[in-house]
């Protein structure tokens, strides 16, 4: 026998075999045909793989939105998974607002004090940028990469057997169908007792590759118990990396606000008749302990050595905390660090001191000084 005709038998076998599955599956949906049902246990292993395969898929499309909620990005770097290829390093959300924060505060000027408030404030957001891009890497490669190696690996692997499951019971229902129809033929005399026989053999067969394909499929759904145990353990790796994520955060946070709140923040009204200092109460609850990370000032919320200063007619030396620029004649600037001598006037705002530097002479606020002994 030629190849050509070994592979044209074999192409007349398997369309014989498509064919007579066909048949039976189309017979089975108008119920003219009976079907072997799949015993309790194994429908339950299938619904269970199902259920996991659709869990996991709605849980890993989730965490990579989570991760990286840019929709474009996403595209980018399946793109270059695919290829693969590493994705380019892009900043992200928090870096982009730290270096922003922080350009602003050198154009503004490091020396003043939002210019530094601004720079210390970005480089707490570079410092979240950095921690966010290590959760991005360590979830992925934690929690994701498990997830999609199911779902493109083991998960293809049980949808295969499946079908070849199914391929054997159209031909395990088919042989029966056969032997059946030979059985009353046989007893019509309108075939030879031979037929019978043979379709006979063929149900064995069949049932027999059968057996077989449910025995191989169960095997691997039974499997499903311990890819369930496989992903706690990498659910618990990301919980890990969230919990060092927030807590990195929060601290990062937590020390940016004691920072600031050495900041005086002076607003001066429309119409230049008064000036506030106001510092808003901070409370940031973790495990049960409140700290409370600003502290608050108030044009009427003044230091006991102050208050005696501005009760008392006497002149005092005070350090200047932050620098301060002019707003306009009548006020003094003043520089971090110098030292300089105040004193109350009668009728002056509770706000202001006079300060005198050599001979320079003006108000200064008291929130931007602290008197020495």
């Amino acid at each position: 026998m030629s190849i050509m005709d070994f592979n044209v038998k074999k192409l007349a076998a398997d369309a014989g075999t498509f064919l007579s599955r066909a048949v039976q599956f189309t017979e089975e949906k108008l119920g003219q045909a009976e079907k072997t049902e799949l015993d309790a246990h194994l429908e339950n292993l299938l619904s269970k793989a199902e259920c996991t395969k659709q869990w996991t898929e709605k849980m890993m499309r989730q965490t990579e939105v989570l991760l990286q909620p840019n929709p474009n990005a996403r595209i980018e770097e399946f793109v270059y998974e695919k290829l693969d290829r590493k994705a380019p390093t892009r900043i992200n959300n928090q870096e982009l607002l730290g270096q922003y924060m922080i350009d602003a505060g050198n154009d503004f000027g490091p020396g003043t004090a939002y210019g530094n408030a601004l720079i210390k404030c970005g480089e707490t957001q570079k410092r979240i940028g950095t921690a966010d891009r290590e959760l991005v890497q360590t979830a992925a490669i934690n929690f994701l990469t498990p997830l999609r190696n199911f779902i493109e690996g083991d998960y293809k692997t049980i949808t295969k057997e499946r079908k070849l499951l199914q391929n054997k019971r159209l031909d395990l229902d088919a042989a029966k169908t056969r032997l059946k129809k030979a059985k009353i033929a046989e007893t019509r005399a309108l075939i030879w007792a031979e037929e019978v026989t043979k379709s006979e053999q063929e149900l064995r067969i069949t049932q027999s590759e059968f057996d077989r394909q449910a025995e191989i499929t169960r095997l691997l759904l039974e499997g499903i118990s311990s890819t369930h145990a496989h992903h706690l353990r990498c659910l618990n790796d990301f919980v890990e990396a969230q919990m060092t994520y927030y807590a990195q955060c929060y601290q990062y946070m937590l020390d940016l606000q004691k920072q600031l709140g050495s900041f005086p923040s002076v607003f001066v009204s429309n119409n230049s008749q008064s000036s506030t200092t106001s510092m808003s109460n901070i409370s940031t609850s973790s495990s049960g302990i409140t700290t409370s990370l600003l502290p608050s000032t108030s044009g009427t919320a003044i230091t006991p050595a102050i208050g005696d200063l501005k009760e008392s007619s006497g002149n005092r030396k005070a350090r200047v905390l932050y620098d301060y620029d002019a707003a306009n004649s009548t006020e003094l600037s003043l520089l971090a660090d110098e030292v300089i001598t105040v004193y109350s006037i009668v009728g002056m705002d509770s706000d202001w001191l006079m300060g005198e530097r050599g001979n320079q002479k003006g108000k200064v606020p008291i929130t931007y000084l602290e008197l020495l002994n």
